[in-house]
């Protein structure tokens, strides 16, 4: 697994180096924003481990820049002492695919790599085309279009927007979906309303009618705004 590692914090660097390469990661590093962006633009990388607070451009600009300016559904995950709701909201609607606080256990952040690897990988097989009114989404090439808009999503987001186009427009319990995005890993409660959040505002918000829809207590559905009476 090749990964860049986008952190200003010389010891957090040499503390994933340390941990990380003799586990048989391939890592190359930058201490700035700029530089970081430039390497995700030039190479290959399977992940992004990305600080927050950065010289230069932070880490949401890069992680905006990646999905817009470079179209890059590159798994990202992000590095920061902040903790808050709303700092993990932001973290997410830049396009993050994980969100790990500092301080952070080592094997932790590993484990979460590793997941962060299988449904990057799993996503690609058995690829189909899904569309639900308007909406359309390559399961194999990552590639999901809204009245024949481009969405730049997340790999969490896609797999949510699989999960809801596949059974649309029935109701998918939030179980369901936690488990196809974590599988038995499940991170803390608000982790999926962050992720939904962000789904939500590239799918609904540029648009006159909603297609994501919550059902309270049970869980969320995707709608053809068409069929609606």
């Amino acid at each position: 697994m090749r990964i860049l590692i986008i952190e200003d914090n010389p010891d957090i660097v040499a503390n994933l180096y340390g941990f990380l390469e003799p586990k048989g990661y391939i890592l190359d590093s930058a201490a700035n924003g700029y530089a970081g962006l430039a390497l995700a633009a030039q190479n290959t990388y399977d992940i992004v481990v990305l600080d927050v607070v950065l010289p230069g451009l932070t880490g949401l600009d890069i992680c905006q820049k990646l999905r817009g300016e470079l179209n890059s559904a590159i798994p990202v995950l992000m590095l920061t002492a902040r903790d808050t709701l709303q700092d993990k909201v932001a973290g997410f609607d830049s396009g993050a695919d994980d969100y790990l606080v500092k301080p952070f256990s080592l094997v932790e952040l590993d484990i979460r790599l590793k997941a962060l690897l299988r449904r990057a990988n799993g996503a690609v097989s058995g690829a189909t085309i899904l569309r639900v009114g308007e909406l359309s989404f390559n399961t194999g090439t990552y590639e999901a279009a809204r009245a024949g808009v481009p969405l730049a999503l997340t790999k969490t987001g896609y797999t949510i927007l699989k999960c809801l186009m596949r059974d649309s427009p029935k109701v998918v319990p939030r179980h369901v979906i936690e488990q196809a995005i974590w599988g038995d890993d499940r991170p803390d409660s608000d982790a999926l309303r962050t992720h939904i959040h962000a789904l939500r505002q590239a799918l609904d918000k540029p648009f006159p009618a909603a297609m994501l829809r919550t059902v309270p207590g049970l869980g969320f559905k995707l709608v053809n705004p068409d069929d609606i009476a």
